[in-house]
C-alpha cells in the first residue's frame, strides 16, 4: 500500500474566486510506514494573497516572487502521487484548488491519477462526533507532538497528519497491515502464537424476568400507537421455518 499525506496552502478560501495554491507538501508512507520520500514546492500565483490567509500560513507575496508557477511543477507534482492514495485533512478543500490548477492546464482532474482520497477529517468526525477535530485537536487528542506548528505550513502538516492517522487507525487495520510488511518466517510465528493463545469462554448474558416484562410493556405501546403495525411483533407472529 503506498499512501500520500498531502497539504496545500492558498491565497484564499475560495479557487472558484481564483485564489491560487501557493505551496504544497507531500510525504510517503508504505505500508504504515515514512519512506522519507517527500514533495514540497513553493509556488507565485501570480496574484495578491489574502490577509487572513496571510495570517495564516505566513508567506508572503515577495517570498513567493522567484518560485515556479504550477504550470512548471505539474508534472513532477503527478509523478509523485501517481497510483497512491492520498490522504488529506479536509480533502475537499485541497482537491478543489489542485483540480483547478490542473484545470487551467487543460488536465484531467487529480482524481484520474491517484488510487482514491481519503478525507481523514471525516473520518475523525466519523470517530468522534460532535467534537472539533482539527489538526491541532488530534495531535491532543493522540500524542502528536506538533510543538513546532506555529504556522501552518504544507509539508510540516503532511508530516504531523502522517503521525496523526496512524494513531486514528491503529488496531485492527495496523495489526493487518504490519503483519503484511513482516516475512513469511514472522507471519507464521505471529499466527502460531495466536493459535497457541488460551480462547477466552463466550459469556452469554440473557435478560431478567423484570427486563423481559419492560421490554413486552414497550411493544405493546408501540403497537397500541401505530395501529397494529409493530413489526416486532409481526416478526414473532410470523411462523418459523
Amino acid at each position: 500500500m503506498r499512501q500520500i499525506f498531502l497539504d496545500t496552502e492558498t491565497t484564499g478560501l475560495e479557487h472558484k474566486h481564483g485564489h491560487r495554491i501557493i505551496e504544497i507538501g507531500g510525504v510517503e508512507m508504505r505500508n504504515r510506514r515514512l519512506t522519507n520520500r517527500h514533495f514540497h514546492r513553493y509556488l507565485n500565483p501570480d496574484r495578491e494573497i489574502d490577509a487572513g490567509a496571510l495570517a495564516v500560513h505566513g508567506i508572503s507575496l515577495d517570498f513567493l516572487q522567484d518560485k515556479p508557477r504550477f504550470s512548471e511543477i505539474a508534472a513532477e507534482f503527478l509523478d509523485f502521487v501517481r497510483g497512491a492514495e492520498l490522504i488529506i485533512h479536509n480533502a475537499p478543500f485541497d482537491i478543489g484548488f489542485l483540480n483547478a490548477e490542473l484545470g487551467r492546464l487543460d488536465m484531467a482532474p487529480i482524481g484520474t491519477v491517484c488510487h482514491g482520497v481519503l478525507d481523514t477529517l471525516r473520518m475523525a468526525k466519523d470517530l468522534h462526533p460532535g467534537k472539533k477535530n482539527n489538526l491541532n485537536v488530534l495531535c491532543e487528542r493522540y500524542g502528536v507532538d506538533n510543538s513546532r506548528r506555529t504556522l501552518h505550513g504544507a509539508l510540516l502538516d503532511a508530516e504531523i497528519l502522517a503521525e496523526v492517522y496512524v494513531a486514528m487507525t491503529r488496531g485492527q487495520e495496523s495489526l493487518i497491515m504490519d503483519l503484511a510488511g513482516d516475512s513469511a518466517e514472522q507471519q507464521a510465528i505471529d499466527q502460531q502464537a495466536r493459535a497457541d493463545r488460551p480462547r477466552r469462554e463466550q459469556q452469554i448474558v440473557r435478560a431478567s424476568d423484570d427486563e423481559l416484562a419492560e421490554h413486552a410493556a414497550l411493544l405493546a405501546a408501540v403497537q397500541k400507537e401505530s395501529k397494529g403495525q409493530c413489526l416486532w411483533l409481526a416478526d414473532d407472529a410470523a411462523p418459523q421455518p
